[in-house]
């Protein structure tokens, strides 16, 4: 068989079914020809984002795939593997590469070099023989450690070299470690004795499916829960002990828990320092629980360690929590304090978030759409700058996986992709992407992707005509020359695209667009929602 059978080969023993792209990739045709079904976006980065969410929706059991042209087509997917990479999320990357011969000439495009520092593994494929030995490494680290891309790039006149059949490969498993017993205990009594610890739980919880035991460990000692951006829908976000999800906007409940605790136990958290995330106190008594031993003392100084896999880690601190305690703790306190909290804050922000302005204000949108939608069976991501501020203090998720939350290299786009992966994933949600007039500038073409792979998602796009969280710092740049200034007619452009498209200029019309859009979803068709909202400079109120 040819390289590139082969390929396609162990990626149908390894569990794929999809395979993101764009030609010409010799394994686009050879993964179709034995059931792969391939998916051909408008626009690289996008078809890495829709690798990306598959492989989050799936928890890893199936990898999302991504497969370009040598040149130009890997050069633009650049940015998408970066993303994947910031937040941690396994994709295999197929670019193809230059000939052998003419690989490392400086002016052509080496993705095993230029993607090594945004991926685990950054392999070529350089002798035909070496197909299976390439590919199992990759799987390897795809299924195991943390979870970050992996390139196994692609020389155009290997993909044609024949090799003996049949091809002897084994599919890859996952393995998993927890932490040291002692360790453990140590960390059981410190939160046994805390007076006011607060659970930090990131994206590692997703991984692991350790949804009961992040619930368990809460009730047993009555510990409030709050999430980073990734981890976001990890725990119910209606129960009592529950502190919800920030970034640079942060609820308020969120932020008074954090300041006031005396011991933070992040589990399956980096705490990696960024702008779009979670701030932590400084000062604070902190716990580390993460399967890298290199996010430890990264970003925030922690007392102890726990490395391991967050299920195996939670379960043994419950464990370990039972022998020095006599039952579950009474959490009406906290949930109490928690719903006080939270009521004070909401207070301040409920005449907003109903407000009847004209133009309309984002968290109007955004408010009845949560009203409107069923969000138990709802998947939803935003975009980087406001729509992300916008949303995710207020959206309150209740079931595992529903929210895909990001913020660390935050590139514009992003949430169109994820909202098609998504889709694919799991095709009976209803699956939304909230995208501003700047983000759809960035990959907007792509929902003709949606219309014509048959992704029926539901695009929000506020729509201020303007780069508005640009606006404090350009405001002589906008008065002179009008640099923030944005336009367009993107309910237009959508049913331009085949999609349905809807402009609503008035508050009392949000909640019945959005039921026409859902509408249309329902009928197979992916619909854009356009809002024209006001110049919301930041969410800086929160």
């Amino acid at each position: 068989m040819k390289v590139s059978e082969a390929i396609a080969d162990i990626l149908k023993r390894e569990g794929v079914e999809v395979i993101f792209g764009y030609p010409r990739n010799a394994v686009l045709e050879t993964a179709a020809a034995i059931g792969i079904r391939p998916v051909i976006v408008r626009q690289e980065r996008t078809g890495v984002h829709m690798a990306d969410a598959l492989s989050r929706l799936t928890r890893g059991k199936q990898i999302g795939v991504f497969a370009m042209q040598h040149g130009p087509g890997t050069e633009n997917a650049y940015g998408g593997v970066a993303q994947a990479y910031s937040e941690s999320v396994p994709v295999l990357v197929l670019p193809q590469g230059y000939a052998r011969r003419i690989a490392h000439i400086p002016d052509n495009y080496n993705a095993t070099v230029s993607m090594r520092d945004i991926s685990k593994l950054a392999e070529p494929i350089n002798v035909a023989g070496e197909v299976g030995n390439v590919m199992r490494r990759a799987f390897t680290q795809l299924r195991n450690g943390r979870l970050r891309p992996a390139i196994v790039e692609l020389p155009w006149d290997v993909l044609s070299e024949e090799i003996p059949a049949p091809l002897d490969y084994q599919p890859t498993r996952s393995n998993r470690f927890g932490p040291d017993p002692e360790a453990v205990r140590v960390a059981a009594r410190m939160l046994v004795e805390a007076k006011r610890p607060v659970l930090y739980a990131g994206q590692g919880v997703h991984w692991a499916n350790a949804y009961a035991e992040l619930r368990t460990l809460a009730e047993l000692l009555a510990i409030p829960v709050s999430t980073s951006l990734e981890g976001k829908s990890c725990f119910d976000e209606t129960h009592p002990l529950a502190l919800g999800s920030g970034g640079a906007a942060i609820p308020g409940q969120l932020r008074h828990f954090l300041d006031e605790a005396d011991l933070i136990l992040g589990i399956g958290c980096s705490f990696s320092e960024t702008a779009f995330g979670v701030r932590m106190p400084k000062g604070k008594r902190v716990i580390h629980a993460t399967l890298d031993p290199a996010d430890l003392n990264k970003s925030v100084p922690c007392e102890h360690a726990l490395i391991g896999d967050a299920q195996l880690t939670l379960g043994m601190l419950i464990e370990a929590c039972r022998e020095l305690i006599d039952g579950p703790r009474d959490s009406a306190p906290v949930a109490a304090e928690i719903a006080a909290v939270e009521a004070a804050w909401m207070r301040a922000w409920l005449p907003i978030l109903t407000s009847d302005d004209r133009p309309m204000t984002p968290y109007r949108v955004l408010w009845e759409l949560q009203q409107t939608v069923d969000v138990a069976n709802t998947i939803i991501t935003h975009d980087a700058g406001s729509p992300r501020d916008q949303l995710t203090p207020f959206w309150k998720t209740t079931t595992p996986l529903s929210y895909i939350g990001w913020g660390k290299s935050t590139q514009l786009g992003y949430g169109l992709g994820l909202a098609m992966g998504a889709k694919l994933a799991c095709p009976d949600k209803l699956c939304i992407n909230v995208w501003g007039d700047a983000a759809i500038g960035f990959t907007g073409m792509d929902f003709e992707t949606a219309v014509r792979e048959r992704l029926p998602i539901l695009s929000i796009l506020l729509n201020n005509s303007a780069m508005a969280i640009e606006l404090d710092i350009m405001p002589e740049a906008t008065e002179r020359y009008r640099a923030t200034d944005i336009s367009g007619d993107y309910a237009a452009f959508a049913r331009a695209l085949g999609g349905y498209g809807e402009r609503v200029e008035r508050p009392e019309d949000i909640a019945d667009a959005i039921r026409r859009g859902i509408a249309a979803t329902q009928a197979g068709q992916p619909a854009l929602i356009e809002f024209i909202t006001a110049k919301e400079k930041r969410a800086s109120r929160l």
